[in-house]
């Protein structure tokens, strides 16, 4: 069966940080960009991050930046998103998805190509 399952969200105090994970089950994520998604109750779905299948090619949105990092583990079949200084504002149900169709150095997180979506992990920014 294919599908990615995310796990590592929670309730975290403002300033503080958290590691998401998004594993692959069924397939490889090599050949993959990893798009991380967010959405807060209310809100329009944000894309946060994104991977290229290369590694080489990585953005983040204007609100996560210099915060927020991406990463992939190919051996764990696995991409993180390592999230520090965490705020209130970044409440949001987290969700991961696999684009193909991007070059090996490219990806953006306007939603193209997405293939396989993964259930999502809350993650609660409060005092």
């Amino acid at each position: 069966q294919v599908q990615l399952v995310e796990s590592g969200g929670g309730l975290v105090q403002p300033g503080g940080s958290l590691r998401l994970s998004c594993a692959a089950s069924g397939f490889t994520l090599d050949y993959y960009a990893i798009v991380w998604f967010r959405q807060a109750p209310g809100k329009e779905r944000e894309g946060v991050s994104c991977i290229s299948s290369s590694d080489s090619g990585i953005v983040y949105a204007d609100s996560v930046k210099g915060r927020f990092t991406i990463s992939r583990d190919n051996a764990k079949n696995t991409v993180y998103l390592q999230m520090n200084s965490l705020k209130p504002e970044d409440t949001a149900v987290y969700y991961c998805a696999a684009a193909d169709g991007y070059s090996g150095s490219y990806c953006d997180t306007s939603g193209k190509y997405l293939e396989v979506w993964g259930q999502g992990t809350l993650v609660t920014v409060s005092s």
